[in-house]
């Protein structure tokens, strides 16, 4: 599933903040990681747990501490990251959601995408009308 995590998150992004010059790209790339990294291990794993985002974002502010341009931009990755697990419905799933937190074994957890089974398909055609639709926002915005 691509279209659905790109539509959604640039639809949200431009729905809260009207910034044709927000770093769109780095922000699906986040949107897209989760999934494009667990994949290779078979199963959710760290990357579907809000509290290593929220790990993420604190060493994204450290890292970037003066430097403004870079915390933007690596901030837009984040931000991306944390949409993922909003339009993936990994909260579903509490002890994934809240990993560590809720124990310290991760579990062997399908992927969100992969549950969903056919429910994917639908919503790869919502994610394409919503990236028509922000593509057309963002252009009138002009």
């Amino acid at each position: 599933m691509i279209l659905w995590f790109i539509g959604t998150s640039i639809a949200t992004i431009w729905f809260v903040f009207h910034d044709k010059q927000f770093a769109y790209r780095l922000v699906v790339a986040g949107a897209l990681a989760p999934d494009a990294i667990e994949i290779f291990l078979g199963h959710a794993g760290p990357l579907h747990s809000l509290v290593t985002m929220v790990a993420i974002m604190v060493v994204v502010m450290l890292v970037t501490y003066g430097r403004k341009k870079s915390r933007s931009e690596m901030l837009a990755v984040v931000i991306g990251m944390f949409l993922h697990l909003v339009f993936d419905g990994a909260f579903t799933n509490t002890k994934m959601f809240w990993w560590p937190i809720s124990g310290l074994q991760f579990g062997d957890y399908s992927l969100p995408v992969f549950d969903r089974g056919l429910v994917n398909i639908p919503l790869e055609i919502i994610g394409a009308l919503l990236i028509l639709w922000t593509r057309r926002q963002i252009q009138e915005s002009t």
